[in-house]
């Protein structure tokens, strides 16, 4: 399952920074505004003891881990949405995500150039979430002009509900609300969905800070940014980009003694990858065995037939039955035969609901 988290923020906030932590590529990280043209694509791995787990009881020959992608999109400006800075070239690769990671600037440091001026981040996510109001303004406007008039003259329902939810998108972001603040039904979420709207995408505030506020606490910046968040009902992530990115640069066990030593039981980066996971609503079933154990991601509420589908068409084509263990019960018991022999091994149809942590074979015939 394909899924991208999409990086935005200001110039100069620590979007590069955190992306070299995120994909420990090395990429041109500038102090000055538009050190990123082009979007960096990378992909990240979601950390998941679980997986270390049945590694370590199957040794498999292959372990293949959940994954999606971070993309890390230029600094937007003032004006972005009419064209300033590249801003349309900018914005059309937000589109493309799944949800995105805003982050936000919550340091003061004369040796930064700060776009604006001075730290302020809520000034600084206003601007960003205006000019992505506008952004989808205009092609609300654009799509309002075509379809009004056919809805007018053919009386067709199908026309008439897309100026109707077209027409509620188009009030409320007139008033500065983003749409994912908007209440809409199940079928104006349907006519919205081919329209790719920036503004109701799921977004979560990542709230850049110095190394020493990471040990310390929330700072006068992180303060404004969480009140402000939640508002919204967004989450925000506290974190310091740079001390990130150094970790990144060390071994797993080496990792874990730095954190400890601050006090702090994870990074700020597996926070934000857990963040963004839950965002969007995934969960985690595994594939286990001698030959691979294996992760796949899939959005909570999908039938045990279409989670068949994300491994193969075949699979889910030919479904008959998944038998199904929960990974705490596996862990209880040690092994798959315990596990069979204490009656925990289940047999499940294909309008199971898959949950968050199932061991799952597929039985089907094509």
């Amino acid at each position: 399952m394909s899924l991208k988290a999409g990086i935005v923020g200001l110039p100069n906030v620590g979007k590069s920074t955190l992306f070299n932590a995120i994909t420990k590529k090395n990429i041109l990280a500038a102090n000055y505004p538009f050190a990123t043209i082009e979007p960096n694509v990378g992909m990240v791995t979601v950390p998941d003891e679980r997986l270390t787990y049945l590694e370590n009881l199957y040794l498999p020959k292959n372990t293949v881990p959940t994954a999606f992608e971070f993309t890390d999109i230029a600094g937007l400006v003032k004006g972005a949405s009419k064209g300033e800075g590249l801003g349309n070239k900018f914005l059309s690769h937000i589109r493309e995500t799944d949800a995105i990671v805003e982050v936000v600037r919550c340091f003061d440091d004369a040796n930064i150039t700060h776009v604006e001026g001075k730290t302020d981040p809520i000034r600084d996510i206003e601007i960003i979430n205006i000019e992505l109001i506008l952004a989808d303004l205009e092609i609300v406007e654009n799509r309002l002009g075509k379809i009004i008039k056919k809805a007018e003259t053919t009386k067709d329902k199908e026309s008439i509900l897309e100026v109707s939810t077209l027409t509620k998108a188009k009030t409320n972001l007139e008033s500065n609300i983003p749409l994912r603040r908007v209440s809409f039904t199940e079928e104006e979420l349907l006519v919205l969905r081919s329209f790719n709207f920036i503004t109701l995408k799921p977004l979560i505030y990542c709230a850049n800070v110095l190394e020493d506020d990471i040990v310390i606490g929330d700072n006068e910046y992180t303060k404004l940014v969480k009140e402000y968040a939640a508002k919204e009902n967004s989450g925000v992530i506290v974190m310091c980009a740079k001390m990130e990115s150094e970790l990144a640069e060390l071994s797993d066990e080496d990792k874990k003694i730095f954190l400890t030593e601050l006090g702090i039981s994870s990074s700020g980066l597996d926070k934000l990858i857990f963040a963004t996971y839950n965002l969007l609503g995934l969960e985690t079933f595994f594939t286990s065995g001698p030959d691979e154990c294996r992760a796949w991601t899939f959005k909570k509420g999908m039938t045990a037939k279409s989670c068949a589908g994300l491994i193969h068409s075949d699979i889910e084509r030919g479904f008959i039955k998944a038998e199904v263990t929960s990974f705490n019960d596996l862990k209880e018991y040690g092994s798959e035969l315990k596990v069979k022999e204490a009656g925990k091994l289940r047999l499940e149809g294909k309008d199971y609901l898959m949950q968050d942590g199932d061991i799952v074979y597929f039985r089907f015939n094509v």
